[in-house]
């Protein structure tokens, strides 16, 4: 009977797997000094007593064809995703070896199918537009795509920059946002491709979170707009109930009609207001507000900037914040911060190429096109548009109480602008009395009928108010307006756009011919200026609302600018049109209104998140933002002790 012999296994007490070959034992004998040498020679893969085998040998890693070697592009996948190089060299032993004589001769050729003039996919035959697609500068293409795969074989081979060329040329193109690919001109990976986050700003915030503060609410602009948002409950679209005016301030000036006829071949030079002064007042600093809450006229109180910018916030992309302070009668202020930028326009916010921010540059060319010097500048000209436009002195129309902003001692030769302060209250229903203070920036003609101009209402406040005489009323035939101006600050710039797919729209060339065309560019730009602008004309109860496009003289020049034209619109015809619902506006300052009365007494803060549609609202010391304000206030009490010292 056979008997089995057991193999002599020898024991390894210094490391894991087959000792080292002794050598007292090298004729392959077995022994208890020695193991057998064939074993011994074999190649091993070392690893730790600790790792957990999965199998035994895997052929289909990714990262056994990364040899460093003429084959090791063909394993690699098209996109390159595995760019793993710590396992470049692992398990060498076990891979095939490539002669390198072998791997010189090796080269790719050209083995398509050479058509003749009049056939092929690029032929008549074709059937594709002969015209598109020629054979010979295919071939040519394809003998220089040839060329520089083996130029990047050889590189490779010859160890030089291989980590540069990992991914195929098609694939790199896309990513940098070229063309070719899916994603670059023709393709399908969007306007940018593949690298359209190259182009990325991620802004800062208008205001610090701070540790202390208390998140109260998310509100996500995108699931609100369609009404997916858990907060859609508590919206409600209906109308106001009621609008009535209760104080009326300033005076305002009559509208020249010879803007009317401005254009490209006679434009208006934009001449600098410098004798009339503007009051961009906050709510609590409003004394004329102050009275209301004492005598309890409402218990929302805010302007109608503020209004009108919570009611479009949808159409928002850079941040902002506002502050609401609520009183222990449970009447809400909305304010804005004295440092914040809110009084400033934006310019090209919601366009797909806005303007970036420069840093460190010393061009004067650049520096003008920055978005803060943009604000600045489409700031001024719309204050110096507003007032330019209307006539002088004679034609003005004084109110009940004069501009409560302006003092007659210290007025250094100014004067107020011609606006009317026009405070109304807006009953919303559910114990809700809003009272806003609305500007209105002149008057117009209007010979066939007289001032029909109100919000839409469930309950009209001119039927309300039934009486002989009306102090409020303006003479017959007028009617309140509002003026805002875009401006154009460089051609080129958004010419620059076109090269990314976007269409360019210069001014000049198309403003007389092509209004809506020029609209719908500034649209697209300023979606969130321009609905805010309607927004205000609607509270305000203006029944025309004019809109300057205004220009530069020169694209280098951001001082000297021209007017070419001026357009009328009616707020509620232009609201439509830039389809800015009314019934949204006043469901999502319900909404604000109602998430703050259900809490305490005390400082919030209303904040945009600066890269996301998402508005957060947080609860705030009492004492926050006042610090700022607290020491200039210091700063200037001692300094005018110090000057009372020097008498």
């Amino acid at each position: 009977m056979a008997t089995f012999k057991v193999p002599y296994v020898p024991t390894n007490s210094s490391s894991w797997g087959p000792p080292a070959l002794s050598s007292s034992n090298d004729g392959g004998e077995e022994s208890e000094s020695g193991p057998q040498s064939r074993f011994a020679q074999l190649p091993y893969a070392p690893f730790g007593r600790s790792d957990r085998l999965g199998r035994c040998a895997d052929f289909t890693t990714q990262s056994f064809a990364r040899t460093g070697d003429a084959t090791a592009g063909y394993f690699r996948n098209a996109r390159g995703r595995n760019n793993n190089q710590a396992d470049a060299n692992k398990n060498l032993e076990f891979q095939y070896k490539v002669d390198a004589e072998e791997a010189k001769e090796f080269q790719l050729v050209d083995s398509s199918k050479a058509y003749g003039p009049g056939s092929g996919p690029g032929g008549p035959a074709g059937g594709a537009g002969g015209k598109r697609f020629v054979p010979q500068a295919r071939r040519r293409a394809n003998a220089m795509r040839l060329r520089q795969l083996n130029a990047r074989r050889n590189d490779s081979q010859q160890g030089g920059n291989v980590g540069r060329y990992s991914q195929p040329q098609r694939t790199r193109w896309t990513r940098n946002g070229g063309r070719g690919g899916r994603g670059g001109r023709g393709g399908r990976g969007g306007r940018f491709g593949r690298g359209g986050w190259r182009d990325r700003v991620d802004r800062q915030a208008s205001v610090s979170v701070r540790p202390d503060w208390r998140r109260v609410e998310d509100i996500d602009l995108g699931k609100l707009s369609k009404g997916t948002s858990p907060l859609s409950s508590l919206l409600d679209n209906s109308a106001p109930k009621g609008v009535e005016d209760l104080e009326w301030c300033g005076f305002l000036d009559q509208y020249n009609d010879q803007y009317d006829k401005v254009s490209t071949r006679t434009p208006a030079p934009l001449k600098r207001v410098e004798t009339k002064e503007f009051y961009p007042v906050t709510t609590t600093d409003d004394p004329v507000i102050e009275k209301l809450a004492i005598e309890g006229k409402g218990t929302v109180f805010a302007t109608d900037a503020i209004l009108a910018h919570l009611m479009t916030c949808p159409r928002s992309v850079y941040p902002w914040d506002i502050v609401v302070q609520k009183l222990p009668t449970g009447a809400l202020f909305f304010d804005k911060r004295d440092a914040s930028q809110f009084d400033y326009l934006t310019v090209h916010e919601t366009s797909n190429t806005p303007p970036t921010p420069v840093r460190d540059s010393s061009k004067e060319e650049e520096l003008i096109n920055s978005p803060e010097r943009l604000s600045l500048e489409a700031t001024m000209i719309n204050q110096n548009f507003s007032q330019q436009i209307l006539r002088n002195s004679k034609y003005r129309t004084k109110f009940d109480y004069p501009n409560p902003f302006w003092d007659e001692e210290d007025n250094d030769g100014m004067e107020p602008a011609s606006v009317a302060y026009r405070y109304r209250k807006f009953d919303l229903g559910d114990g809700i009395q809003l009272v806003a203070r609305c500007e209105l920036h002149g008057l117009t003609k209007n010979l066939k009928k007289a001032d029909t101009s109100k919000i839409v209402t469930n309950i009209s406040a001119n039927k309300k108010k039934k009486k002989a005489a009306n102090p409020l009323d303006v003479p017959d035939g007028d009617q309140y307006m509002t003026a805002y101006a875009l401006n154009e600050f460089d051609p080129s710039y958004v010419s620059g756009a076109a090269k990314t797919g976007g269409a360019s729209v210069t001014w000049r060339d198309r403003i007389d011919n092509q209004t809506g065309a020029v609209l719908a560019q500034e649209l697209k730009n300023n979606s969130f200026k321009l609905a805010k602008w309607t927004a205000q004309s609607l509270l305000a109860g203006a029944f025309q609302m004019k809109i300057g496009f205004v220009s530069r003289s020169s694209p280098k020049n951001a001082y000297d600018h021209v007017v070419l034209s001026t357009q009328t619109y009616r707020p509620m015809d232009f609201a439509a049109q830039i389809t800015l619902n009314q019934g949204t506006m006043w469901g999502i300052m319900r909404l604000f209104i109602k998430l703050l009365e259900d809490q305490p007494e005390g400082k919030y803060v209303i904040m945009r998140d600066p890269n996301k549609a998402i508005v957060r609202i947080f609860e705030v010391p009492v004492g926050t933002f006042e610090e700022d304000s607290d020491g200039s206030e210091e700063e200037s009490e001692d300094g005018d002790e110090g000057e009372e010292e020097k008498e």
